[in-house]
């Protein structure tokens, strides 16, 4: 007899098997994009068709924030990323990384096929990336001492953190000559100084001009690196490879010098507000702190659920318009029942009764409270509590229904 599934057994067999599949993990398709839409949380999403199919994408906010073209409707492009099924549809979609005009040049796609050669053999892990020390006492910097980059990043570090040195290695950053310049003075840094990080920046400029951060033996030697290395490349849509390879990136030779440097005004003043022991208790605390989320990190690296997260993400944008007015409605039904609870309550409030011209009697000998005449005899004194203070009084006679009945009284 055949193996029953449930649709969800069945999904999640078929999903294990394009998850297993090398050749949809990394993928290029070309085609036409259709259904282009921008989810409020920033994801796109999106259909790559031609004459005869029609495939669904998704591009994750993070991911598209770094495109350098503007993907429309109509838009004929390479899209790159993987094959996997979304579970909550039984449908399998490009999960894109990367989208670019089709007939792209032939610098780009030696750009992605060496990114991809050297992405596996480990050099763009995540988990080899190292902390930018917090308080450097000698920076390397590895550009050329003529160009507007190396100016603007002693600028940012004499304003931000003057006490720090900088040692400048040399180099060209554009031509041909300039790879092998590149890599000698990384490997000069690491081998005759002790400097905390190296900066390698160079302003912007076209992706031929930009080419020689692209070569092979630049990307190893940052890579290599005993030093943590920052890059400072370009402007913000440049993405050059000794970028992955870098243990941080930033998106332009000034913001590089700002990363690896400490605010100095900020510092000044909290040694200003601090004693000794309170800025020591917190530098323990804080370094606990950072060792602790750095182990966590690590931990979620591991066992990250990245497929299940992505498909909660897509559900999440589906159904992110419901939910509020689901909650408004629970909001107003706890309302409601806050308002009857509490006219309830002030209704069985004695203070109300009170207010309303009654009054509660007690027995001052033992605070009991009077329900019936038969409960205080004659010359007993009372406790008359009113809203706005008490009485005191004593029983001089008794008049009530059992009173008459026990003396004949007919009324």
């Amino acid at each position: 007899m055949a193996d029953t599934y449930t649709v969800y057994e069945l999904t999640i067999y078929i999903r294990d098997l394009f998850d297993l599949d090398p050749r949809l993990q990394d993928v290029w398709i070309e085609g036409e994009i259709s259904n282009f839409k921008r989810a409020a949380s920033g994801h796109l999403y999106f259909t790559l068709k031609d004459d005869q199919s029609e495939l669904p994408c998704v591009m994750w906010r993070w991911q598209a924030e770094q495109l350098v073209m503007d993907p429309r409707h109509g838009d004929a492009v390479l899209a790159h990323g993987r094959i996997a099924v979304y579970e909550a549809r039984g449908q399998y979609q490009l999960y894109c990384d990367l989208i670019q005009p089709a007939g792209v040049g032939e610098l780009n796609r030696q750009f992605e096929l060496l990114k991809a050669r050297l992405d596996a053999e480990g050099l763009f892990d995540a988990d080899r990336k190292r902390p930018v020390p917090a308080y450097p006492r000698q920076i390397g910097i590895v550009t050329s001492p003529t160009t507007a980059a190396f100016q603007d990043i002693q600028n940012v570090i004499w304003r931000r953190y003057p006490v720090v040195e900088l040692i400048l290695s040399p180099t060209l950053v554009q031509g041909q000559d300039a790879p092998p310049q590149i890599v000698a003075a990384i490997e000069r840094l690491n081998a005759f100084s002790e400097v905390d990080v190296i900066v390698v920046a160079r302003g912007g400029g076209s992706l031929e001009d930009l080419w020689c951060f692209n070569d092979e033996s630049v990307v190893r030697a940052v890579a290599a690196s005993r030093i943590p290395v920052v890059t400072g490349v370009g402007h913000e849509i440049d993405f050059t490879l000794v970028d992955f390879a870098a243990d941080q990136r930033a998106p332009t030779p000034s913001a590089a010098a700002e990363l690896v440097t400490p605010d100095g005004d900020a510092l000044r003043l909290a040694v200003r507000e601090r004693h000794n022991a309170l800025r020591l208790a917190a530098d323990a605390f804080f370094a606990g702190q950072r060792q602790a989320i750095e182990h966590n990190r690590q931990n979620l690296r591991r066992v990250s659920p990245l497929t299940r997260l992505h498909s909660a993400r897509q559900r999440l944008d589906e159904l992110s318009g419901r939910s509020s007015l689901l909650a408004q409605h629970s909001f107003d039904r706890r309302r409601d029942r806050l308002q009857a609870v509490a006219q309830a309550l002030n209704a069985a409030n004695p203070a109300s009764l009170l207010q309303r011209g009654y009054a509660i009697v007690t027995r001052e000998s033992d605070g009991h409270r009077l329900a019936s005449v038969q409960d205080a005899a004659e010359g007993t004194w009372l406790q008359i509590a009113l809203h706005d203070g008490r009485l005191k009084a004593t029983v001089r006679a008794r008049e009530g229904t059992r009173e008459r009945e026990s003396t004949g009284d007919d009324g």
